[in-house]
């Protein structure tokens, strides 16, 4: 019996269930899971620095105070 040598460095990524991309609507790729594309990725990373997706907070200034008039 002839054995074949043993491949080492080989890389295993499991797979996953192609979505919608988030901001075009395409398949998602493997690479940029779950976005299509780098550009889509890219563009989400901005929204998120820029603070476009800030939750807004509604000032109410008798919990501000602390007091329980």
């Amino acid at each position: 019996m002839t054995s074949e040598p043993i491949k080492t460095g080989g890389k295993v990524e499991p797979l996953r269930k192609t979505r919608p991309c988030p901001e075009c609507g395409k398949p998602s790729s493997r690479e940029n899971y779950p976005f299509c594309s780098d550009r889509c990725r890219t563009l989400d990373l901005s929204r998120w620095l820029t603070g476009s997706y800030a939750i807004p907070v509604s000032e109410d200034q008798t919990k501000a105070d602390g007091s329980d008039d």
